[in-house]
């Protein structure tokens, strides 16, 4: 007897909307300012971290470019707003007023790529209360998410020493997640990715060739060697840990040729099977032959087969989960607000005074400094107008300026500015062990921290 069926569910419209990617609190903080009269008051909200993950020595902006195409999108349609209203979240004047939401304010911050530390205002949000406060939880779920990712990158592209890297952590995340993860992976130094998706969307180099279960579906692995080779040429990347490793170089070069592109070790001590690996193909002629190994490399990992000819590497679960550090801790908070609603009142630092998570006040502008070699060795934050240095930099840059984006820069330009970003720091920073951060943040003209 066939069981019935259950009742037809709907096929969830995810759409391209991100206005309800938030936290109810956003919306009823917005309803109980519209009737106390405070939500067109001017205020600035800053992003920052109080600290980094244990140990690390700097962190990397990430994310910059999708939150905003994220504010551009941030609109209440139809189903958002009947949503709301049917629910009870908030009321019928709050609905209305959500019904012509735009984000018409500025917003400036660190330009992606660039290297952070603990309370760098790396994101700063002006706008009116109403409009700003809604954009809070959106912006740390995509800055926390990408900043981490990244920073977990940078960590294992230093470690790699210029050797490539390969993404691939889609199978171990959330399948958007990975998406951005690996647009974060190449701002922070990976050389491609194996997520269709993001070379798609960003433009990411793609790479991948075979899994162990292309090898198992032939009835030997000459055959699968002999397809692969058929279907892609000898510049492929042939996966040789599925059986016997010695036995699978050997035939791979028999069917290839010298020329064979490279062999990939998923499994063993890689850095010992590396070294027989280089031996085997150098006695048989495949000099031009690279060596790739993956399977659960970390940066530790990496940096442990520094010595070893091993020409790349893949990484999967522990990029996609910023190497032990998911998420960047980074916090968005109301540092400057208006005396009144006239656009012309005088802005009012303000700050937290909680034990153990207090907050600067005021408006602020971050300067890199460098000394005479090019080297960075503070991070010092203004609340008042800058004194750079002639070799110090200003690290802010707009990204929104009424409403209106004006921050897109292609992705390789965030790249090469990571690249240039890790070089003028201090050689400590390129440490794995634990420590301090590699700069030091000082405050000018802030006050006491409050």
């Amino acid at each position: 007897m066939v069981p019935a069926l259950g009742p037809k569910v709907p096929l969830v419209d995810l759409g391209d909307g991100t206005a309800l990617l938030t936290d109810q609190y956003e919306l009823t903080m917005l309803q109980a300012a519209l009737r106390s009269g405070t939500d067109g008051r001017r205020a600035v909200f800053e992003v920052f971290a109080r600290s980094l993950p244990a140990g690390r020595r700097y962190g990397v902006v990430a994310g910059t470019g999708r939150l905003l195409d994220a504010i551009k999108a941030f609109r209440f349609g139809d189903s958002e707003l009947e949503f709301l209203s049917e629910n009870g979240v908030v009321d019928e004047p709050t609905v209305r007023w959500l019904e012509k939401y735009r984000f018409t304010g500025n917003v400036w911050g660190y330009p992606e790529g660039e290297c952070y530390f603990p309370e760098s205002p790396i994101l700063m949000v002006e706008g009116t209360f109403g409009e700003a406060v809604l954009l809070e939880t959106l912006a740390l779920s995509i800055l926390n998410h990408d900043c981490a990712i990244a920073s977990a990158a940078s960590r294992m592209a230093q470690a790699a020493q210029e050797r490539p890297i390969i993404e691939m952590g889609s199978r171990r995340t959330h399948e958007r997640a990975a998406v951005a993860a690996a647009r974060a992976a190449y701002i922070a130094g990976f050389t491609t990715t194996s997520n269709l998706e993001a070379g798609r969307l960003y433009g990411v180099p793609t790479a991948g060739t075979s899994a162990h279960s292309f090898t198992l579906l032939h009835d030997s692995e000459r055959h699968a060697f002999e397809a692969q080779l058929a279907a892609l040429g000898e510049s492929t990347t042939l996966l040789v840990d599925t059986y016997d490793v010695e036995r699978a170089v050997r035939t791979a070069v028999e069917l290839a040729g010298p020329n064979l592109g490279a062999v990939r070790i998923d499994s063993g001590d890689l850095g010992v099977v590396a070294r027989r690996v280089r031996e085997q193909l150098d006695s048989l002629g495949a000099h031009g032959t690279r060596i790739v190994v993956t399977g659960d490399l970390d940066e530790y990992g990496i940096a442990a087969l520094g010595a070893a000819p091993v020409d790349g590497y893949g990484v999967g679960t522990s990029l996609v989960t910023g190497s032990g550090a998911p998420t960047a801790s980074l916090v968005y908070k109301l540092v400057a607000r208006a005396d009144g609603p006239r656009e012309d009142a005088p802005m009012r630092p303000v700050a937290k005074r909680s034990t153990g998570k207090p907050s600067r006040g005021g408006r602020k502008t971050a300067v890199r400094r460098i000394d005479g070699h090019g080297v960075a060795y503070a991070e010092t934050v203004f609340t008042t107008e800058p004194t750079p240095g002639p070799h110090d930099r200003v690290l802010q840059v707009p990204l929104v300026r009424d409403g209106e984006v004006v921050g897109r820069e292609a992705l390789r330009d965030a790249r090469e500015r990571h690249a240039r970003s890790v070089a003028e720091l201090p050689a400590t920073a390129r440490r794995l062990s634990r420590g301090e951060p590699a700069v030091p943040t000082e405050f000018v003209n802030g006050g006491p921290r409050r």
